[in-house]
């Protein structure tokens, strides 16, 4: 990968602990401008609009912020927004740099190994033949869907089997359940 180049030939710990780092600054970094442009926001007449439904939203993301923060680093285009977003609402601190912390060595140990491994491949196969790298993406994305769309159907067929057909209820009539062991009252 050219933005890890330098760390090409270097044992794994080396890698890992380099992109820890990485991480834990960038991230922090992130929170602190979400944190002061959230400020801002906060004493501006929206945040005055908003008030008490600001303060509940606040208090929630505090409280169970911290696995989304975590998991965010599982995504690709999310830990930034979710970084951000986390300083915008003024997550408390210690809080989540614990969850930084724990998606972070999550995310060294991916991106070291298998992420760097995958894109390093397909970018070296994209210089020695664009298309046949194209290609490899576009066959990657039918397999998912068609994965997707056959569990979709899968799920649904499942919810389907076996509900007996609902009879309609006319006006002043009540449902009898379906059920001959259901307690009537």
């Amino acid at each position: 990968m050219p933005q890890f180049a330098f760390l090409e030939g270097q044992p794994f710990w080396v890698i890992y602990c380099t992109l820890l780092v990485v991480i834990l600054l960038r991230a922090p970094a992130t929170y602190w401008i979400g944190r002061g442009l959230g400020a801002g926001v906060t004493r501006s007449r929206m945040g005055e609009r908003l008030g008490p439904k600001l303060d509940s939203a606040k208090r929630r993301i505090d409280r169970y912020g911290a696995p989304v923060v975590t998991l965010s680093f599982f995504t690709v285009g999310m830990q930034t927004a979710i970084n951000f977003s986390a300083g915008a609402v003024r997550m408390r601190f210690p809080r989540y740099f614990a969850a930084v912390f724990v998606g972070g060595l999550a995310w060294a140990g991916l991106w070291g190994v298998v992420i760097a491994g995958l894109v390093g491949t397909w970018l070296e196969l994209f210089l020695k033949s664009p298309w046949t790298a194209v290609g490899v993406v576009v066959a990657a994305a039918v397999a998912v869907t068609v994965l997707v769309v056959r569990s979709r159907v899968a799920s649904r067929s499942r919810d389907t089997e076996g509900a007996p057909d609902a009879e309609p209820v006319r006006v002043g009539e009540v449902a009898e359940p379906a059920d001959p062991d259901f307690p009537r009252t």
